[in-house]
């Protein structure tokens, strides 16, 4: 026979606890898409390292995807951002998706994070895409995006309004991110050789919920020349701004570089 739960006698241990500053030492906030298949699962692969914890939050997100609905989300990113360890500093945070990274301008990405986490620096996939493209050197690039004509149309623009040579964006004409996350591998790397212009000098990949990060090594050696994706590239500058530089040839070759002098500090 127990004893009732009021008479289980309980007492408090009189000892001298020791704590940690954090329970881990450098902390990631990753606000996704409702909808969301693919980020999270590709920064615990990339970021699996000791020392080193992603946090994440969803925000709202209703398909399809077009300028006009992922504009909305942009009233979402404080709530989101302020949810991810409330009260407590992140080391930085990344908003997971390019084309409302695109709509709603870096900037403004940027400040609304910063309403929740004042100071934090901010990466979106589409500056962290620049950065990673002038690790390479590279101008003139090629872009694949699974998007329709009219979400990729602003992301031609993003590429060429910031200094780039777009030899020539391909797209899939999908509207629903939850179909962007099913395209296979290798259809992505059949699009991927078939979307390399001859004179490019590197591919990007948009979008965070195509599983395209895990194929980079492939797709470099069947195109020669060096490929950028969303979460690639947001892993690589994450990791990079929590310390994280070890070579790691396995994710690609982005991975064997540092960011480019100069603007480290520009994660937004």
């Amino acid at each position: 026979m127990t004893a009732p739960d009021d008479q289980v006698p309980i007492r408090t241990l009189p000892i001298g606890l020791r704590f940690d500053d954090r329970p881990v030492a450098r902390r990631i906030g990753l606000v996704v898409l409702a909808t969301d298949h693919t980020s999270e699962i590709d920064f615990a692969r990339v970021l699996s390292v000791s020392g080193v914890g992603v946090y994440v939050a969803r925000i709202p997100y209703r398909n399809p995807t077009t300028p006009e609905n992922l504009r909305l989300m942009q009233p979402r990113l404080t709530e989101g951002a302020g949810l991810i360890l409330p009260d407590e500093p992140l080391d930085v945070v990344c908003y997971s998706c390019t084309s409302a990274s695109v709509v709603i301008g870096d900037d403004a990405v940027e400040a609304a994070i910063r309403a929740a986490k004042p100071g934090t620096p901010v990466v979106t996939p589409p500056a962290a895409a620049r950065l990673a493209l002038a690790a390479f050197g590279a101008r003139r690039i090629s872009v694949l995006t699974p998007y329709t004509v009219e979400t990729s149309t602003p992301m031609a623009a993003y590429f060429t309004g910031h200094g780039f040579d777009v030899a020539g964006l391909a797209c899939f004409g999908l509207e629903d991110d939850r179909v962007m996350a099913r395209v296979t591998p290798d259809a992505i790397v059949e699009a991927a050789c078939a979307a390399t212009a001859p004179d490019a000098e590197a591919l990007f990949i948009s979008c965070t919920a195509l599983r395209s990060a895990e194929i980079v090594p492939e797709i470099e050696a069947r195109i020669g020349r060096p490929v950028v994706t969303s979460n690639l590239a947001t892993t690589w500058l994450c990791g990079r701004l929590v310390g994280e530089t070890a070579p790691r040839p396995e994710l690609g070759r982005l991975f064997g570089l540092p960011v480019p002098d100069g603007i480290a500090g520009a994660a937004a």
